[in-house]
């Protein structure tokens, strides 16, 4: 074997033959030089060099590094032999084998150089005097007379001198080229490397050049050097292979495709070119732009004819030059096809220019459905300062079809880019160019089928991103409470199912709590339903538009007057005079939002305000009054003389879309003339005499906060205290104040809720099981005060302890605690029942609402609100919309069973809405149908806004939340608000989400405006909204007799007998149905079906005649009405598990009403009977003396010690 050497080193000087025959003792292996390595320099680091350098010393070889102290890493092979060292040098060695390929390249470009300056200083018409030798032969001299082809003129040209030397000199240094590569890369086969066509091509066009060396005659004779553009072709590809691969980059396979085939093409026509223009010497005389522009017309199958080839060798060559482009060019075309339809698959890339130049967000999704993407585009691009934003796709899968569809439409093409690709691969990260990106929105699967595994994925997913983009902003959600924490680091994070359980819990206290907070988390512009003929559907659709905004008080035209005011003046006085609803502020020293911080707070210069309006003060023009006259030059006075009136008759709000403008609001303020009494408002006279009830104190700019209480909180605090003895009082006596001992989850806000005073066992919260503590096994037999909440769901998640909490928190009167029922599929574990044990009033029993067993043993005839939470193993189906139908048809029966419940639904799709309570003849819900249909086309983000189940508040979807993640990208403080709203978190200062009924002894008052002086001057509540409920007679297209006979559910053997109590339950439902947010949509019974069925049952009691009786008998069970069937059902199942019928003879349909949500309505709004508002209350706390906090933390902690301890070790 012979002994090695080193190859010659990249970097440094080179090692001389001696020394490098002194290393004979190693065969193989890696030598490291550092015989110039210094002690001192060991920790010095050097950075990786830029591509552009590496280039650089590609081509300029290794002096860059002479004097570089590295350490240098050298391969080396057995090298002994010196054709060993030729091939390493030649073949082997990346940077000197690209030199050579370069080198070899520039030849072949410069023979076809030469080719086309022979060309044109060739002139066929001039007499050759020196003749090759095969021309002076008789052969072409025959030929030519024969033929009429001048033969001399193809095989002789005319070559002058320096042309030929040039010529010479190139064909000779190619062909030693050539011959040492085959030689080098020889391995055993003379013949193939012979017969490869480059070397054939090769020999063709350097072999006549060097005979004419030995045989001068020959110099004028024709070699067809054009040919070597194929080889400067397959130089050019293979040198691009060797830079990509030196400078350790890969290049797209699309990109080495489409350069090969524009290769093709041109060498194509350059053969053709030359060719063509050579043969037709001896014929037409074709100059060599003539015979380009023929095969560019030929090659385009355009074929004008006005230059065609006169000679048969010229068409010969046409012909199979056509031929050799129809077997090259499909495959080719076949292949950028294939490569093409691949990379639309995976998607393109970002390119590095485009991010360093455009704004663009990154949105990483492991499945990408039509409707998460139309959400996500439309709520992301509803914001003006957005529309240059670009949307990076991120997705493991195929694009979808319908996705595809979607993306193809030009207003998202050019602003929407799908990469299919794992945020796990830095390579996916980089092509989407997470670094340079705004923003990263992390979206979990929500249909699959395990939660948990979503939730898992989406975590590594942000991690990823974490890791390699420390600074972009994250937005992510996630599905489980349990598993928020570990993605805490997240920029902003929104866990469903804490929103979720929160909402719903809201919905049974504050009616359409759901609708309230989706329509303030959409974008809208308020011009929903404007041109319905419905009333309600207008002010419906323009109170829609209103939206939380924020704007420093030293910058705001709405608040910068009110510095050194109370929070409280300042609220009514901006709502008075511009519309404006301020809600909450947050100090610059503190990081904390607070809703409603009371008129203790002194508003400052430095405070951000957050208010509800229908667009932002940026975007708004005022006209204001004092500017005229201050311009006028009369004398400035008041907006408003009087600072308790209301004049405020009219905002006109007008969104004007312009290219360079966003929309603005235009608020015409009139100022009419105040009356006589401006320091109160009066009330009206009752049946015109004297008498007046006390009238509205106006609201203090520093108001005596201690003549302020909520009275929620202190009077049922002392009641609680001085009546024990009470009955009605003595309800929540034995429960204490505190906080919850035990959270399931990590993570979880703590919360001051009413408590037990000791756990209560597990044994005791079964609902259907008596123990040893009590013998209880139905809801009537614990005697509940108030009406139940029954939570139906598929298993305890520790979601479902964000339920409970806002039902128990520390604001709510004690009296008004709701018993609450769990109705589980599967019995939860001990670590869920440790949780929920030391609540009061909490139990839970197994069993399912497709039972009705199960529905009437845990007492859903006492109660008011029956949540329907969405089952995770139904939220993925074959088809995808299929998810929510076992459930839509579950609550369709319990609504026929309990016409009188309200029945709150959470649905997979917000498209399955419109089959909640569905009716096939319904004129008013088709006609609603075609009111969505219109406003989906003109583009709103609300289009189901008006259907009557989402209006009402009784049915919501998670997905409608999702916005809520998307705009916190603009609007970083929703998320914050939104949790304090609905009680996830709680800020000490800040204020909660409650809700009043406005009844007879309220309608004094008259207007909306009228009603937030009294609440801020009274108790410091902040009004933000109306939940309306409204008579409407709902038609079909059924005639009128068969509309009152299938609409009578009136029993006509005991009509006489029971139309008393019929009448007071009219009484009763008309007052129920006000005051709660489950409101049917049942026909009303009109006032003809009532008598006829009273004729009825008056003729029905006195029957003449044994017979007469049973065939009335018979006539009534046939007449009898749907609505009677399923009342008897209910009642023979009770009978059969011994519950009371009592309960249940007072629950029937209800009237004919429909219910919507008024956000911010204007001052002049007029208050209606059985109008629930919604309020924002003050923290009662934060207006309670210290000694009595102190006295009343000191009790509870006397009675919870257990508490202490169990928070301690759980809180982290």
């Amino acid at each position: 074997m012979s002994p090695p050497r080193r190859s010659s080193s990249s970097h440094g000087d080179r090692t001389s033959t001696e020394t490098l025959q002194r290393n004979n003792s190693s065969n193989s292996g890696v030598i490291l030089d550092i015989s110039s390595l210094k002690m001192a320099e060991v920790d010095t680091e050097v950075p990786p060099l830029p591509p552009r350098y590496r280039f650089r010393d590609l081509l300029l070889g290794d002096q860059t590094f002479q004097n570089d102290d590295r350490v240098q890493v050298e391969f080396y092979v057995n090298e002994n032999t010196f054709k060993e060292r030729l091939k390493l040098f030649f073949i082997k060695n990346q940077r000197s084998s690209l030199r050579i390929r370069l080198f070899n390249f520039s030849l072949k470009i410069l023979t076809c150089v030469l080719y086309i300056v022979r060309v044109s200083l060739d002139n066929p018409e001039d007499l050759n005097p020196n003749p090759c030798a095969f021309c002076r032969t008789n052969i072409c001299t025959n030929a030519t007379d024969s033929d009429r082809i001048n033969w001399d003129l193809i095989f002789c040209v005319n070559r002058r001198v320096p042309v030929w030397a040039i010529q010479v000199s190139v064909a000779l240094i190619s062909f030693l080229e050539t011959m040492l590569i085959t030689y080098l890369s020889y391995k055993g086969n003379i013949w193939e490397q012979i017969f490869q066509i480059s070397f054939i091509l090769e020999m063709i066009n350097t072999v006549p050049f060097i005979i004419t060396i030995f045989w001068p005659p020959l110099r004028n004779i024709f070699v067809p050097v054009f040919l070597n553009c194929w080889l400067a072709k397959g130089a050019l590809e293979n040198m691009i292979n060797d830079f990509h691969r030196a400078i350790q980059r890969t290049h797209s396979a699309m990109f080495n495709q489409v350069f090969i085939l524009i290769c093709t093409l041109l060498c194509l026509v350059f053969t053709g070119a030359c060719g063509i223009q050579h043969l037709e010497r001896a014929g037409k005389h074709l100059t060599l732009f003539d015979s380009f522009y023929f095969c560019i017309v030929t090659f385009s199958t355009v074929g004008y004819g006005d230059v065609t080839p006169q000679i048969w060798p010229s068409q010969l060559l046409v012909v199979i030059l056509i031929c050799v482009a129809l077997v090259v060019l499909p495959l080719q075309f076949e292949e950028l096809a294939y490569l093409w339809m691949e990379s639309q698959k995976l998607g393109g890339n970002y390119s590095r220019h485009r991010a360093q130049t455009e704004k663009h967000v990154v949105l990483c999704v492991s499945s990408l459905k039509i409707d998460l993407l139309m959400d996500f585009l439309n709520e992301f691009y509803a914001h003006p300062r957005l529309q240059d934003y670009y949307v990076v796709i991120l997705c493991p899968l195929e694009m979808d079809l319908q996705v595809r569809r979607i993306l193809q439409i030009p207003l998202w093409s050019q602003r929407v880019i799908y990469l299919q690709g794992s945020a796990l691969k830095d390579q996916d990260l980089m092509r989407a160019k997470m670094d340079d990106a705004e923003a990263c929105f992390i979206l979990s699967s929500r249909n699959e089928v395990d939660r948990t595994a979503a939730d898992h994925q989406t975590i590594l997913r942000a991690w990823a991103a974490k890791d390699f983009a420390p600074n972009c902003p994250l937005y992510v959600q996630i599905l489980k409470p349990e598993n928020k924490f570990h993605v805490k680091f997240a920029d902003h994070v929104v866990c469903e199912e804490e929103f979720k359980y929160a909402m719903l819990a809201l919905n049974c206290v504050c009616p359409a709590t759901s609708t309230l907070v989706t329509l303030l988390v959409h974008t809208s512009r308020g011009q929903e339903g404007q041109l319905s003929p419905e009333q309600w559907q207008r002010t419906y659709g323009r109170c829609s538009g209103n939206e939380v905004y924020h704007i420093r008080l030293c910058d705001s035209k709405f608040f910068g007057e009110y510095d050194g005011k109370s929070f409280t003046y300042a609220s009514f006085h901006a709502h008075k005079k511009y519309g404006v609803c301020l809600i909450g502020v947050k100090r610059e020293d503190n990081k904390s939002i607070l809703l409603n911080p009371g008129p203790r707070h002194i508003m400052a210069p430095t405070d951000t305000c957050y208010y509800i309006n229908i667009t932002k003060e940026e975007n708004s023009a005022f006209i204001f009054k004092q500017e005229e006259k201050h311009n006028k030059g009369l004398p400035v006075t008041g907006l408003y003389d009087a600072p308790s009136r209301l004049p405020v008759h009219s905002i006109i709000a007008s969104m004007v879309d312009q290219a360079t403008s966003y929309g603005t609001v235009a608020i015409d303020l009139q100022n009419p003339d105040p009356p006589e009494e401006t320091s109160k408002l009066t009330l009206p006279t009752e049946n015109g005499a004297g008498s007046r009830r006390p009238s509205i104190a106006p609201v203090l700019e520093i108001a005596d906060s201690s003549a302020i209480l909520p009275c929620d909180l202190l009077s049922d605090q002392s009641e609680d205290e001085t009546n024990q003895s009470d009955e009605e009082g003595s309800v929540g006596s034995d429960f204490v104040k505190g906080y919850p001992p035990n959270s399931p989850y990590i993570g979880s806000s703590p919360t001051l809720c009413h408590l037990l005073p000791q756990k209560a066992p597990f044994c005791c919260l079964r609902l259907d099981k008596g123990c040893t503590h009590n013998s209880f096994e139905d809801a009537k037999a614990y005697g509940f005060k108030n009406k139940l909440i029954i939570v139906s769901a598929e298993t305890a998640g520790n979601g479902l302890y964000n339920f409970i909490v806002p039902l128990r928190a520390y604001y709510r009167c004690r009296k008004e605690l709701n018993p609450i029922v769990l109705l589980l599929d599967y019995p939860p574990d001990n670590h869920f029942l440790e949780a929920i044990c030391c609540f009061p009033m909490v139990y839970f029993m197994a069993g399912t609402i497709d039972n009705l067993d199960n529905l009437l043993q845990c007492g859903i005839i006492y109660a008011d609100n029956l949540v329907v939470v969405d089952k995770e193993s139904t939220m993925s189906a074959e088809e995808d919309y299929m998810a929510d139908a076992k459930t839509i048809v579950n609550v369709q029966t319990m609504f026929r069973l309990f016409p009188s419940l309200s029945i709150i639904t959470e649905l997979t799709h917000p498209s399955n809405m419109r089959f909640m309570q569905f009716r096939a003849k319904d004129c008013y819900s088709l006609a609603l149908s075609k009111l969505e249909k219109i406003e989906r086309d003109k583009g709103s983000n609300l289009a189901f806004m008006f259907r009557l189940p989402f209006a009402a508040g009784r049915v919501f979807s998670i997905s409608m939340l999702d916005t809520l993640l998307y705009q916190s990208f603009v609007k970083d403080y929703m998320i914050a608000i939104i949790r304090l709203l609905l009680g996830l978190d709680t800020t000490p200062g800040s204020g909660y989400l409650g809700a009043m009924k406005i009844t007879e002894e309220d309608l004094w008052i008259r207007t909306y405006g009228r009603l937030f002086q009294k609440l801020c001057s009274s108790s410091a509540e902040i009004p933000i909204g109306i939940y309306r409920t409204e008579s409407h007679m709902f038609s079909t297209s059924e005639g009128k007799d068969s509309h009152a006979q299938s609409q009578v559910s009136i029993n006509v053997e005991q009509g006489a007998e029971h139309s008393e109590r019929r009448d007071t339950w009219k009484e009763k439902t008309a007052h129920r149905n006000s005051t709660t947010s489950d409101q049917s949509e049942h026909p009303l019974l009109r006032k003809k079906s009532m008598q006829w069925a009273r004729r009825l049952s008056r003729k029905s009691a006195k029957p003449s005649s044994r017979a007469e009786r049973i065939s009335q008998q018979r006539l009534n069970l046939y007449r009898r009405s749907e609505r009677q069937e399923l009342s008897e059902l209910v009642k023979n199942r009770m009978k059969h598990l011994g519950l009371p019928t009592v309960g249940y003879d007072e629950m029937n349909d209800h009237q004919n009403t429909l219910s919507y949500v008024l956000i911010n309505p204007p001052p002049d709004t007029m208050l209606e009977l059985n109008d629930i508002v919604y309020l924002i209350r003050s923290d009662p706390l934060a207006h309670m003396p210290e000694d009595s906090q102190v006295g009343q933390a000191r009790g509870t902690k006397n009675q919870q010690d257990f508490g202490t301890e169990t928070r301690d070790e759980t809180h982290l």
